[in-house]
């Protein structure tokens, strides 16, 4: 699948309208749905919304990092600041709330195209259709994850549709558990028929592992820690040990060069092979396929500087040595910032720009750090066609998770210290026990010392936002005021409403079964 994701664009052209018109020129359920190739094409469509502005190539990446307390904004563009300090006025902004909302209903309509019309095509191999059957569960599931995690509460907030919707319809809302237990569902059933390992041109697609890993995401939120701990199981211990395992080089999960590695549970196929047409990426035909990201995060000079990140991430990267007495080189491959061509050999650029000095003592520049995880620097700038895929779940996430419910199922803890360990091992740093001894000693203690192992290794990855809802820091005033020391945003932050998003007011009032979250 990697790269050429040309997909004939299908999935939104159905159920348009009620008027029972055929036009002989396009495409309808009459005339599709019929064969191998059109059920492809429809999984391949699901594929298709990764590289919409709304999803994983622009927006979210807004929500999951820069609302957490490992980035925020200095935008100029007010409202899209004001979005990662808890000030929503405007429900219906699309950049950040109203456009990733509606893209995660699309991705589900058209996973649920396939699931409603693929069953009944006539396949020469029933394994073929089981597989992409399975790989619209996971997709469903995947979008239906993303929305508990940003919008789910208590209320009876989010729609679960699970047939293609048609104009007329006002599904009912549920609640933040009632939508990660369909996700829960979904994943059940991509991991029953899904291979645990594609070849070939198929390699990027969805596995097994990556169904039970993203079962055990939705768990690990509604804190049954020996269900996600079964899953996560296969992957440590069972057959998934097969297929997984730590890269040697750390930086590896995040170059073009190295894509689709042993590390690698899931990860989204991003290439600039495709680069027109140069518009909002909504409604082209042939989209383009590359990573937005770097082009709103990158530094002055280099993109939109829409987003950047908290100092206290370099602080906490700096604060240990490793065996050797250097700096983790996790730091390396996650910022940039003002001396980092002092701690490590070759890291004298930020894309084409000499760091020194000079260039760190700009007014723009002085004093911020940038985000470095999924940026194009090798190319020496950024765009809207970065090619570098982004691993939605590593390996390394799964130990770190694997530990937790470990811990938290009441397991024995020194299983729980030896997969951290592994992790950190893996880039030269010590045991837990050397430098970290109260942390093997007691669960609460290890617990809370595994919520800065996660920020050291998977920091800017898109897991921040969910591990603060898990721990339940944005519950209590306790949690809030450890959030503000890092992140003055969360000055802002109102206990019981800024958990979850508003739902977009249009939303709200064109579906009376939809009711608006708690506090908006």
């Amino acid at each position: 699948m990697k790269k050429f994701l040309y997909i004939v664009w299908v999935a939104i052209l159905f159920n348009a309208c009620k008027v029972d018109v055929d036009n002989p020129n396009s495409i309808t359920k009459k005339n599709f749905w019929l064969t191998e190739t059109d059920a492809e094409y429809g999984v391949n469509a699901i594929y298709n919304m990764f590289y919409k502005p709304g999803t994983y190539a622009r927006w979210l990446w807004f929500r999951h990092d820069l609302t957490s307390d490992e980035g925020f904004s200095q935008s100029p563009w007010a409202e899209l600041k004001e979005w990662t300090q808890f000030r929503y006025n405007n429900y219906n902004f699309a950049e950040g709330n109203a456009v990733t909302y509606s893209e995660c209903y699309q991705a589900i309509f058209r996973a649920n195209q396939v699931l409603a019309y693929v069953p009944a095509i006539q396949f020469a191999d029933e394994q073929k259709k089981n597989r992409l059957l399975g790989q619209a569960y996971f997709l469903r599931g995947l979008y239906y994850y993303n929305l508990a995690v940003l919008w789910g509460t208590g209320n009876k907030s989010l729609p679960v549709v699970l047939e293609p919707s048609t104009p007329d319809m006002q599904p009912e809302g549920h609640t933040e558990t009632e939508v990660f237990m369909q996700a829960i569902s979904d994943f059940t059933a991509a991991q029953n028929v899904l291979p645990a390992v594609w070849q070939g041109a198929d390699k990027g697609r969805a596995t097994k592992g990556a169904a039970l890993a993203f079962r055990a995401k939705c768990y690990m939120q509604l804190h049954k820690w020996n269900e996600a701990r079964t899953d996560l199981q296969w992957l440590v211990e069972g057959e998934g040990k097969s297929y997984y395992n730590l890269v040697q080089n750390y930086g590896d999960n995040f170059s073009d060069r190295t894509e689709n590695n042993i590390e690698s549970v899931f990860e989204i196929q991003y290439s600039s092979a495709n680069p027109a047409p140069a518009g909002d990426g909504v409604n082209d035909v042939n989209p383009n396929l590359g990573l937005h990201r770097g082009q709103f995060f990158a530094p002055p000079g280099i993109g939109w500087n829409d987003g950047e990140l908290r100092p206290w991430l370099v602080t906490e990267l700096k604060r240990e040595k490793n065996i050797s007495n250097g700096n983790d080189i996790r730091l390396k491959y996650t910022a940039f910032y003002q001396g980092m061509e002092a701690d490590f050999t070759d890291n004298n650029l930020v894309y084409r720009l000499v760091s020194n000095n000079a260039l760190w003592q700009q007014s723009n520049w002085n004093g911020r750090v940038f985000f470095r995880k999924y940026a194009s620097y090798e190319r020496g700038f950024d765009d809207y066609y970065n090619p570098i895929n982004v691993r939605v779940i590593r390996f390394a996430d799964v130990l770190l998770m694997y530990a937790e419910c470990i811990a938290e199922s009441g397991g024995d803890l020194s299983a729980a210290v030896a997969c951290v360990d592994r992790v950190r091992a893996r880039v030269n740093m010590p045991s837990l026990s050397v430098n970290h001894f109260t942390a093997t000693t007691g669960t609460d203690r290890f617990l809370k010392r595994l919520q800065m192992e996660r920020v050291l290794e998977l920091s800017t990855e898109g897991h921040r936002w969910a591990d603060l809802k898990r721990w339940g820091l944005l519950d209590n005033q306790a949690g809030i005021d450890e959030l503000k020391q890092r992140d003055a945003d969360f000055n802002n932050f109102e206990i019981g409403r800024h958990r979850s998003l508003p739902i977009p007011s249009d939303d709200v009032s064109n579906n009376p079964n939809v009711k608006q979250n708690p506090g908006y």
